[in-house]
């Protein structure tokens, strides 16, 4: 195949952008540790401006969806890699412009990295089919996902030991290189072709056009409802695990931090494991258990300190285990609801749907962001903000009862 030595180009170009996305967030985090450790922020502004920034990288996937979809629809994905790529390294030196120039600029670049990350979502994706045989897809697919993860995770805890050892210029000029490096991997691979013959009105037409379709399926709406209930909790929990580590936890630096959202990911990675052993795809029967039970251990995590007050919990084996029970039940949560999306939705519109999933998601974690921000402006504690996530989390539940498959709906 003429496209063969597209796909180890694309996983390592991935693995990456990826790499790099999450580093540049720990880098930009890291600093408001250090602001509030030297008693120049207050816990309620850490939160805020945690909020904020962690937001910023959601917007461009809320408010670009159809456009990204148009624009890798019509050129050639390839092009669109490297796009994607470009957009992050001009958003990096404009974050890095904040060493001089204020923390003003670190947001607006990373918002443009966001841009670029948007960009190149849906073209990572969309060229499997193009440089991959078919019987090979289901493979491929999984594969780029896992590297994701691992991206995400090793991205996480290398920005935070980047932040926690070098300068903040350094750390900048690190990421730069990450970037660098991801696009000229873009650059070694062979054009993909292009569709001149998709046009943008009818691409954005067809976008809504489908949006509206599940939205007005009984199951499959409240199936919607359910992943992007998930990624509202992680949204919330990783916005509020700096200050929360900080503050009750007793952490003293970012390395510990980011350690909090990876056992609570190996514990999503294990639950999502078991959810394939016990559940058959379309079996959706235990999805407000699940949702009640992450609930549950959502209020545990909120009331840490009257534990440790209490010293019902004691040094951070009891926290650990903990994350690694709540990420256990989220990913029993979600994995049954994803393959009944992908199982029951219109084969031949299955991107359309995956795209409309993550504009659902994309959308929640905006919205995460936005109760965050609002929690920590009126004060909220972070144990508090736990508290208030899990009790929103049970009701919601309570009212996503999935309709039957069989009822035919």
């Amino acid at each position: 195949m003429s496209q063969g030595r597209n796909y180890p180009l694309l996983l390592a170009s991935q693995f990456l952008g990826a790499f790099g996305d999450n580093a540049i967030l720990a880098v930009i985090l890291g600093q408001l540790t250090f602001q509030q450790r030297a008693g120049a922020i207050t816990e309620g502004q850490l939160g805020a401006a945690n909020a904020v920034y962690t937001t910023l990288l959601f917007v461009p996937y809320v408010v670009l969806a159809p456009l990204a979809g148009f624009l890798n629809d019509r050129h050639a994905k390839t092009r669109w890699l490297l796009g994607g790529n470009g957009i992050k390294l001009a958003g990096t030196l404009i974050a890095a412009t904040s060493v001089w120039w204020g923390s003003l600029w670190q947001g607006l670049g990373y918002l443009v990295v966001g841009v670029g990350a948007c960009i190149y979502s849906p073209a990572k994706y969309g060229i499997l089919p193009e440089i991959v045989e078919r019987e090979r897809l289901v493979k491929a697919n999984g594969t780029v996902e896992f590297l994701t993860l691992v991206a995400i995770l090793t991205g996480n805890i290398g920005g935070a030991r980047m932040i926690d050892g070098l300068s903040v210029t350094a750390c900048y000029a690190v990421v730069l290189g990450i970037y660098l490096a991801s696009l000229l991997l873009n650059l070694c691979m062979a054009t993909t072709p292009s569709h001149p013959e998709v046009r943008l009105r009818s691409s954005v037409d067809e976008f809504f056009r489908n949006f509206g379709v599940l939205l007005q399926d009984p199951r499959l709406f409240r199936v919607l409802c359910g992943t992007g209930l998930f990624w509202v909790c992680g949204a919330v929990m990783k916005m509020n695990f700096q200050p929360w580590g900080l503050n009750v936890l007793g952490l003293e630096s970012n390395t510990q931090i980011a350690l909090l959202g990876l056992w609570l990911s190996l514990g999503i990675m294990g639950g999502s494991m078991l959810a394939g052993q016990l559940h058959r795809v379309g079996d959706l029967r235990f999805t407000r258990s699940y949702g009640w039970g992450l609930a549950g251990m959502i209020l545990l995590i909120g009331l840490v300190q009257v534990l440790k007050d209490a010293e019902i919990v004691r040094g951070r084996v009891s926290v650990i285990v903990l994350l690694l029970a709540t990420g256990a039940v989220a990913g029993l949560f979600l994995i049954p609801l994803n393959a009944a999306l992908q199982s029951e939705s219109d084969a031949s519109k299955l991107g359309k749907t995956i795209a409309t999933q993550n504009f659902i998601d994309n959308l929640g974690m905006v919205g995460a962001g936005a109760m965050v921000f609002m929690a920590n402006r009126m004060n909220t504690g972070s144990s508090e903000i736990f508290l208030g996530l899990a009790v929103i989390l049970a009701l919601v539940v309570t009212g996503l009862k999935v309709p039957s498959r069989r009822a035919g709906l």
